[in-house]
């Protein structure tokens, strides 16, 4: 028995000083130590064996299986700290090289011509103002002279959360509020979101974006709102660019107008863009309806103001080439990166 444990450790020794992974240092491991390895079946062997050369032949296979399990143990740290040393060799960072510069967001396109809209009204002097998107129905519709059996409601496809609230179909609300806690002077614009229930297509989305002005004092005549208007137009279209007002219809203002401005493609001789008429429509303005400042408390003898709404998503469309809104609102990075 002595020279079969000899034998064994010695063969174990050179097997496990050629291991060179840790899978092998595991086959080994089940070679000789297994449940049916090698020196397994030399304890099998001892009720074979005399009583008192049972019991020197047991402390010497103790002895095997401890001292294989300690050299087992002592490669695996050996290999482990070797496959370490290689991996951070293969890992070294070069710090002199020049680092990767990270991918930079940018402004979504209807962010950016909401800044360039801000900024051009606030150089005027308008304020910027902000209201709620969930709306009464008062100041959605009531307010802005729009009663429950106006027709002008058949116009609009609203989002209703119940008989009272609702999403809002336009900015407008917020001019409403602003007059309520204020006196005038007022000159304030409303940039936001609004809702309406549209299919969506090319140039109809339920989501849409407004930026509406108001502008109320004593004096203030329809001759202010086509020049404030017609100083926007230059500013942000270009400074060759005309204004034209045709006559509408708005239940909140009178007179109302539909704006148009020389097409941003053609210059004003005609294409497809503006239907060869040389005109593209951009906003509705006009005067703020009487009955809108007998609402919020102003007397309309004393009083007088212009107010005017237009689609940012329409100008984004113009002022970038976009043929469908749709790209505007799917978030598309090759999309967006393209602007």
């Amino acid at each position: 028995m002595r020279q079969q444990v000899a034998a064994i450790q010695d063969a174990m020794a050179r097997e496990v000083k050629a291991a060179g992974t840790t899978v092998q240092l595991d086959e080994l491991r089940r070679k000789y130590l297994g449940r049916k390895g090698m020196v397994a079946r030399l304890f099998d062997e001892l009720s074979r064996l005399e009583p008192d050369e049972r019991r020197e032949s047991g402390r010497l296979l103790n002895e095997l299986k401890a001292r294989c399990e300690e050299m087992i143990s002592r490669r695996r740290a050996e290999i482990e700290r070797e496959e370490t040393r290689q991996a951070l060799s293969r890992e070294t960072i070069d710090v002199t090289m020049p680092g990767r510069r990270p991918p930079l967001g940018r402004k979504h396109p209807i962010s950016r011509v909401f800044d360039e809209l801000k900024e051009i009204f606030l150089r005027m002097g308008f304020e910027a103002v902000d209201g709620p998107e969930v709306e009464l129905d008062y100041y959605n519709f009531e307010a802005l002279n729009i009663p429950h059996n106006h027709p002008a409601r058949d116009i609009q496809d609203t989002f209703y959360v119940t008989d009272e609230v609702l999403l809002r179909t336009h900015t407008s609300p917020v001019q409403i509020r602003t007059m309520e806690g204020r006196r005038p002077p007022i000159r304030v614009i409303v940039p936001g979101r609004a809702y309406r229930s549209d299919a969506t297509d090319a140039s109809h989305s339920p989501v849409f974006h407004q930026l509406e002005g108001l502008a109320v004092d004593r004096g203030v005549r329809f001759s202010d709102l086509r020049g404030t208007l017609a100083l926007w137009a230059k500013e942000f279209f270009g400074p060759d660019t005309k204004v034209r007002f045709r006559p509408h219809y708005f239940p909140f203002t009178e007179p109302s107008a539909e704006v148009d401005v020389t097409c941003v493609m053609c210059g004003g001789h005609g294409c497809r863009l503006c239907k060869m008429t040389g005109w593209l429509e951009v906003m509705g303005a006009g005067m703020v309806h009487p009955r809108v400042l007998e609402n919020v408390g102003y007397d309309p003898r004393e009083l007088s103001g212009f107010a005017f709404g237009m689609g940012v998503d329409r100008l984004v469309m113009l002022k970038y080439g976009v043929s469908d809104i749709r790209l505007l609102l799917e978030n598309d990075m090759r999309f967006l990166k393209s602007i």
